[in-house]
């Protein structure tokens, strides 16, 4: 089968979740015998297109300008460079299926010419970039949670805040018909699509009641590279309490509610924290001021250092404020034997089993995680209790064949339908 992925951004300039699991999902499927490629744009100046190849799979990356939040919402409507290099990638190897990872940045019409060649798609909801043009459900005006749409004016407010223009409030009626438009484009996108694939039933369900075709849409949680023999964790008489936080350094993630608990808890501890410590400097710098001397910055820590790090630990803590659509950081820590301490919030609440492989705490609540830290810390045997509890996370081997069934029916809707 040759398979093509269509990512907004790829490795290794960008190295989130959503481009990892593409690379791991590739990988996969190549040492399965499939012929993999992957198709992403740059954030560059200029126009170009390059091909690589990484352990079998053929890499194309193409860019048309750098991005910045306006030009990445007009990417939307069209860019021609962009469509006629994926034109011609589409020549070059036939696909026949192709894997909509994400599209923010790149233009529709590249699905425009999936239908009009009759290859089939399916699409990973890997964040609410689909309804909402911020993908967070986050409102950039006030940092509160958001539902969708209300008329897009409080999308036009998002968009207004987000550009440091919230003044210009007068021009909310005028920005809310690109914003419509916006999805309206791509609501016909998907319309195209045949399988839409969540990583979680949280994700099915919210867009399921907000316009996507619910019939077409499959939760299918992603699976996990790590080592089978993972190093186990250092239980040495007297070594301090540790905690961890493993993702990105910034408000939404809900770090500085894990600063604030941690410094309830008495005695003997450790909070290390692994993310990129330059991604927003002035947040960073907000949490050393409020943590004490016994939190660890460890900044951004590479795959090869994940294991041993998450091995030295007792407990990871996942507080985001905002909707989470699958966390790998669960999986990893699962898979190390760690109890997760998580947001009771969407999809974390999902993925956590309170009191049974972890714990769950009111969003951005420093006492009730105080409280379940310390509860931790003082009663080791409800740590072994909670990490008996845990089921390791399905592999990225199994997590394929489920994902080259669907690419199977699609091909075959694809034959019937066409």
């Amino acid at each position: 089968m040759r398979v093509l992925h269509l990512v907004h951004q790829y490795l290794p300039e960008k190295s989130g979740g959503t481009e990892l699991y593409t690379h791991w999902l590739s990988d996969a499927l190549s040492r399965q015998g499939h012929q993999v490629a992957v198709f992403y744009r740059r954030n560059e100046a200029g126009v170009g297109v390059t091909l690589r190849t990484e352990n079998e799979v053929g890499v194309w990356a193409t860019w048309h300008d750098s991005l910045d939040p306006a030009r990445r919402l007009l990417a939307t409507f069209g860019d021609r460079p962009v469509e006629q290099a994926f034109a011609g990638v589409l020549a070059e190897i036939e696909p026949d299926v192709v894997h909509v990872q994400h599209l923010m940045g790149l233009p529709a019409a590249l699905l425009g010419q999936l239908r009009q060649r009759q290859i089939p798609y399916v699409m990973t909801l890997w964040d609410f970039w689909w309804v909402c043009a911020n993908a967070q459900l986050l409102t950039n005006y006030s940092q509160e949670l958001c539902d969708g749409p209300q008329a897009f004016l409080n999308c036009a407010r998002c968009a207004l805040a987000r550009s440091g223009r919230g003044q210009l409030w007068p021009a909310l009626p005028l920005l809310a018909g690109p914003l419509a438009w916006r999805n309206q484009t791509l609501r016909q996108a998907v319309a195209g699509a045949t399988r839409l694939i969540a990583p979680a039933d949280f994700v099915r369900d919210w867009y399921g009641t907000h316009g996507l075709p619910a019939g077409k849409i499959v939760a299918l949680p992603p699976g996990l590279d790590y080592p089978q023999l993972l190093p186990k964790t250092d239980q040495e008489l007297g070594r301090p309490f540790r905690v961890g936080y493993v993702g990105g350094l910034s408000w939404q993630k809900g770090v500085h509610v894990l600063v604030e608990a941690f410094r309830q808890v008495d005695g003997p501890a450790e909070l290390w924290i692994a993310g990129d410590t330059a991604f927003d400097p002035a947040y960073t710098n907000r949490l050393r001021q409020a943590a004490d001397n016994r939190v660890r910055f460890l900044g951004q820590v590479n795959r090869d250092e994940l294991w041993p790090m998450l091995a030295g630990l007792d407990v990871v803590v996942v507080p985001s404020l905002w909707y989470e659509t699958f966390c790998f950081v669960v999986s990893e820590a699962f898979a190390a034997g760690l109890p997760v301490i998580a947001s009771n919030l969407g999809v974390l609440a999902e993925r956590v089993r309170d009191g049974v492989d972890g714990l769950l705490f009111p969003p951005g609540d420093t006492a009730a995680l105080g409280h379940a830290l310390g509860q931790l810390q003082r009663h080791p045997e409800r740590l072994a209790q909670l990490g008996a509890g845990i089921r390791p996370p399905a592999t990225m081997a199994e997590h394929t064949r489920d994902v080259v069934a669907l690419y199977e029916q699609a091909i075959r809707s694809s034959k019937s339908a066409f």
